[in-house]
């Protein structure tokens, strides 16, 4: 299978998140004002890893997505070297999906058109919350009014297709917070919503501070209501529930992402992005000494890299893990095809329980497997659990 999609990391942010576990350089309140010679070093090594790995390569690329980070906070100049390498080293669709992420408060009008003129016609607007308390809670750097005044930007340039991000299970978060979240994203009408569940991750701020469960973080069945609210609500607003945490109007669903969720190959690079190719996984270092000896190496090696082939065990759990986090669930004709008979019968012998339950949907006429929506994706995690025992 082709390569078609391209993961570009940009580490910088003024300061880290609470909850973020991502690999991210802080360069403070000035970052973004000026070239620096560190995002010059960064970007340089990035071009370098890109021309390397990409060389004699004759691949289309349908999507390329910049995530972090803040690829707001990169200097324009800095992006438009990464654009040049790109188009240099691949096949560029002229109908790509080309994404960016960006925080409320780290750019202008005149950046955003600068982002239009580069090709640039998604964005990926991290909002989390509209509440400042919680925004100030989580270590966001932005405001209420930042986001405002950051989405008519977004219009006034006419970037129609846009996301916007939020967070539920926030310390302090309640559900009047959370439905008031929902109801004025839904009021900013963007293309696209995501909706994330907080992750306590080890080594972050929250996950030294807090353990699940324990005040003041919203109680599991809080967290559960905020998902349903979410589900309905935007399901009722004509949004698509298309994959457990993400809604999209008709047409407008992330064409990278389904990259990810149908476990089809993709490049990543960057500080501790990772690339599928040819059924094999690499995930670059994540500290920034690491990756520029990780390029070096590389490039001695002529784009050589060491990497380790999936298990067809793990490939079967993968591909059912990602493809039953959409709606449109996994077909298992075509995993008879590539894992056989037997898989799928104990595949189907383990979700008894769950299908039973309407949790799990099976349809023997097109030998679809989905989870229902919201009950089969709040309860994702067990269903998961049970194919993993069962494998």
């Amino acid at each position: 299978m082709s390569i078609s999609a391209v993961y570009i990391h940009i580490p910088f942010c003024r300061r880290r998140c609470f909850y973020c576990d991502f690999p991210v350089t802080v360069l403070g309140d000035s970052a973004g004002s000026k070239y620096s010679n560190w995002q010059k070093e960064y970007v340089s090594f990035l071009c370098e890893e890109i021309a390397v790995t990409a060389e004699n390569n004759s691949a289309i690329i349908e999507t390329i997505f910049f995530g972090g980070g803040t690829p707001s906070l990169l200097h324009l100049q800095g992006l438009q070297e990464i654009f040049t390498t790109i188009h240099n080293c691949f096949n560029v669709s002229k109908n790509a999906e080309i994404s960016l992420e960006i925080d409320p408060a780290t750019f202008n009008l005149e950046q955003l058109q600068e982002y239009k003129k580069l090709g640039i016609n998604r964005l990926s607007l991290g909002v989390q919350s509209f509440q400042d308390n919680l925004l100030a809670n989580c270590g966001r750097t932005h405001s209420l009014n930042d986001i405002y005044q950051g989405v008519n930007y977004i219009h006034e340039v006419g970037f129609d297709n846009w996301s916007l991000d939020l967070i539920s299970g926030l310390p302090q978060q309640t559900l009047s917070d959370w439905r008031e979240s929902v109801r004025r994203a839904l009021d900013l009408q963007p293309r696209h919503i995501s909706c994330y569940d907080l992750v306590l991750e080890s080594g972050t701020v929250f996950g030294k501070k807090y353990q699940a469960g324990d005040k003041p973080l919203p109680p599991d069945d809080v967290s559960a209501q905020m998902y349903c609210i979410a589900s309905e609500t935007l399901r009722e607003n004509g949004y698509q529930h298309y994959e457990i945490c993400n809604y999209a109007s008709q047409g407008y669903e992330s064409r990278h992402n389904l990259t990810y969720w149908r476990n089809q190959p993709y490049y990543g690079f960057g500080m501790g992005a990772a690339s599928y190719v040819s059924n094999k996984r690499y995930t670059r270092p994540r500290t920034r000494q690491e990756y520029f000896d990780f390029v070096r190496q590389l490039q001695q090696n002529q784009g050589y890299m060491e990497v380790d082939t999936t298990e067809e065990t793990d490939q079967l759990l993968e591909t059912l893990m990602l493809g039953l986090r959409l709606q449109e669930g996994v077909n298992l004709a075509d995993i008879e095809v590539k894992f056989g008979q037997n898989i799928v019968s104990r595949i189907l012998h383990c979700l008894q329980p769950y299908i039973k339950d309407n949790w799990v949907i099976f349809s023997e006429s097109n030998s679809n497997l989905k989870l229902t929506d919201p009950d089969g994706f709040l309860y994702s995690n067990t269903v998961l659990s049970s194919l993993f025992v069962e494998f």
